[in-house]
């Protein structure tokens, strides 16, 4: 067991970074890579719509489920010990999704993945700060962390693509197998242990209440955009177990999550700053993607490729941040990368439908270089700022948070975005109405109806579809701008009292 001191880290520690940054990265892309192989695995299992929506969504919601009750039992049980626990069954998982050999296995197994994987985030998060002791060290060991979570989502694309031309689609599940191999393998020589031996036993009601809580809200958050009474009405149940929740937490001893975590103001600050950031990175990376395919006709493959320079710009803005931070106010170096944010997004909002390649990518990488220092800084000063001891449970925190921000960010972010679409589409005269009505439902739709069209109606109405989601990045991005600005003004104020250097 080991405890925080003053130590410099040496070799071994950043070679265990090295380590629990695979985990980081493969976590990142698993969900990426899924959306390109969809159509091969549905059509070799014969899966459903609804089929097919739980092999997307399954993952994500076990994942953000049980991330405070694993941060929380890695504090307990040691957060080693559960890393390598999750890698074994993220591994074993892995291989039986690769060779499903139904819909109904492969929405088990994908469930699986999702508890495992949110034994891994929480773990490697606290165990960068247990090996971390001293500030600059651990800033950077962050932002490497962070950086490496950001590169996965954006080569997913890239890899997926790259093992789906050449083998058959089981092998994207297959390719983390190695990884985890190599985490069980390297885990026990370079990670040390830690944990917190005068934490009480888990409380079991208290886990049945989170995932009661948490499992309605992000359910009901990414159902938003669709309308109708069923996702209001999960949040709002959501909500109401989590009342009983924090009671519960309140009067317990050794609870699941430590309500006074949230008294720090830095704490507190951080965590809101991150929350609103991935809502509006959430929505509008969503946006972005489909305009590179809808409306510059890439393929996956190819639109994935343009977006490897903005995971270049948030790496590089995510490692220059802590030096940065030795020298001046974290909150002015987080306040300063908002700005930017604000102006790569302002540039997205001049994007036009065509020709408007070069600016989309140069505006990207602008927002996603600014964002660098909330993600390094901001995680380092949410973990940083919360006891030692409670290092996993403020992790899972943190990523907990940043699941539920990208989800309400699609929803939010989307629904902007497809009001100004339905409407700004100005459907061409000729259409019959049946088609121009589902031409306003998405560009997607619209394609799909303008390649049934005869003579010059179908370009015409796909142009339009094309301008029409144009304004709607356009709209959601000054929305993106006007609330980073916000932020930027809520990193100076509220993240003011911590020093140059210090958490």
């Amino acid at each position: 067991m080991r405890t925080l001191t003053g130590v410099i880290a040496g070799r071994r520690e950043w070679s265990g970074l090295a380590v629990l940054a695979l985990p980081t990265i493969l976590l990142s892309l698993d969900q990426s890579v899924l959306y390109l192989a969809l159509p091969h695995l549905s059509a070799d299992l014969a899966a459903g719509s609804t089929q097919t929506l739980w092999i997307i969504d399954i993952y994500g919601f076990m994942l953000a489920g049980f991330l405070v009750t694993m941060g929380t039992l890695g504090d307990r049980i040691g957060r080693r010990r559960l890393l390598l626990i999750g890698a074994a069954a993220f591994g074993v998982a892995s291989v039986v999704a690769a060779y499903s050999t139904s819909a109904e296995l492969l929405i088990v197994t994908r469930a699986l993945m999702g508890v495992a994987g949110a034994t891994l985030m929480p773990s490697t998060l606290a165990l960068i700060t247990d090996m971390f002791a001293e500030p600059k060290q651990r800033g950077m060991a962050i932002a490497a962390w962070f950086g490496c979570l950001m590169v996965g989502g954006a080569l997913g694309p890239v890899v997926g693509g790259a093992l789906l031309e050449n083998f058959w689609w089981g092998s994207v599940f297959l390719m983390g197998v190695p990884v985890m191999v190599l985490l069980l393998v390297l885990g026990p020589v370079l990670l040390p242990e830690s944990r917190d031996a005068t934490l009480g036993r888990l409380d079991v009601p208290s886990v049945v209440l989170s995932l009661a809580t948490i499992l309605p809200v992000v359910y009901g958050i990414k159902e938003l955009s669709k309308g109708g009474p069923a996702s209001l009405l999960a949040v709002v149940a959501g909500v109401v177990v989590g009342v009983a929740f924090v009671r519960r937490q309140r009067k317990l001893a050794s609870p699941l999550l430590d309500l006074r975590l949230f008294a720090n103001r830095t704490f507190g600050a951080a965590m809101l700053i991150l929350l609103l950031g991935s809502v509006t990175t959430g929505g509008i990376y969503l946006l972005v993607s489909l305009y590179l395919q809808a409306v510059e006709g890439l393929s996956p493959l190819r639109a994935g490729l343009w977006l490897v320079p903005s995971a270049v710009a948030i790496v590089i803005g995510s490692m220059l941040a802590p030096g940065l931070a030795q020298r001046f106010r974290p909150a002015y170096v987080i306040a300063a990368g908002l700005t930017v944010t604000a102006l790569g997004y302002l540039l997205l909002s001049q994007v036009g439908s065509t020709d408007g390649l070069p600016l989309l990518v140069g505006g990207f990488v602008l927002a996603f270089f600014g964002a660098g220092p909330m993600g390094a800084l901001g995680t380092g000063l949410v973990v940083g700022s919360a006891p030692p001891r409670r290092a996993g449970s403020a992790a899972s925190i943190s990523e907990t948070g940043n699941h539920l921000g990208i989800a309400l960010g699609i929803a939010v972010m989307g629904s902007i975005g497809a009001a100004v679409y339905s409407a700004r589409l100005a459907v061409p005269a000729g259409v019959p109405s049946g088609v121009a009505e589902a031409s306003r439902e998405s560009i997607t739709a619209a394609a799909t109806a303008a390649a049934g069209l005869t003579g010059g109606l179908g370009p015409e109405l796909l142009d339009a579809a094309r301008r029409a989601f144009t304004a709607g990045l356009n709209v959601s991005a000054v929305v993106g701008a006007g609330l980073f600005i916000a932020l930027a003004v809520l990193a100076a104020v509220g993240l003011r009292q911590v020093r140059p250097g210090g958490h």
